[in-house]
């Protein structure tokens, strides 16, 4: 009777122990969790508020020159706006030239809204800031400034990201003086400023049928749109 028991349990712990070595008990999957050890960045490695914010500031009229266009593309197109009030005692420019008249544009610089427009579309067209971030009236050195020098900048900008104009054209809005005589001249001069052939600049001269500001001979307005193709 011992003999036969002793048998009997060697027999059940050699079954139990095969079908452990061949069918390993396995906890359910969804019963395992993995913790993974905490790391700890050190005060040296982790950038504070006042870094970030430091590192994220930057002086506009440095970095605005510097900045190009982030894709190259075939052409790319500006729209530029500007609007001046006219006051008795200041000169009138329109895109260069001393137009007569009995007030001009109280501004900052020489107060040229046609220029003004050209420079804020070529520099919408590249993707920059406006004319105002990268020439600042806050700035003392553009206090009366000629509108030429910002033009020139916009087309050192244009070069050196590769672009040419494809072409432009822009509209003056005013109720006085009549813009027509000096329509050919001021065409000319702002191609010339441009570099570009006479061709390609259209300029347009419209009235505000004597409506708001612009049509009581208070303000003066340009809209500008420009083409520029890759070279």
């Amino acid at each position: 009777m011992a003999t036969s028991s002793t048998q009997l349990l060697l027999s059940s712990s050699s079954l139990f122990h095969s079908q452990i070595t061949k069918t390993p008990f396995l906890l359910p999957a969804t019963k395992i969790y993995l913790r993974r050890p905490k790391q700890s960045l050190s005060l040296s490695c982790r950038p504070s508020i006042s870094v970030l914010a430091a590192s994220s500031a930057v002086d506009v009229n440095e970095s605005a020159t510097s900045e190009k266009p982030t894709k190259t593309l075939p052409f790319r197109i500006g729209h530029g706006f500007d609007l001046h009030r006219l006051e008795p005692g200041y000169p009138l420019i329109i895109g260069g030239i001393d137009i007569p008249h009995d007030r001009g544009c109280e501004a900052h610089s020489d107060g040229d809204v046609l220029l003004h427009c050209v420079v804020d579309a070529i520099l919408g067209a590249l993707g920059l800031p406006d004319i105002g971030q990268i020439f600042p009236d806050s700035d003392p050195k553009w206090k009366g400034a000629a509108s030429s020098v910002f033009i020139k900048e916009a087309v050192r900008l244009m070069d050196e990201a590769g672009y040419e104009i494809g072409n432009l054209d822009a509209t003056l809005i005013l109720q006085r003086p009549k813009i027509s005589p000096h329509k050919e001249t001021i065409r000319s001069n702002l191609s010339k400023l441009l570099g570009a052939d006479p061709s390609v600049v259209n300029l347009k001269a419209k009235t505000h049928e004597k409506v708001d500001s612009l049509g009581e001979n208070r303000s003066i307005a340009a809209h500008t749109v420009i083409l520029l193709m890759k070279k």
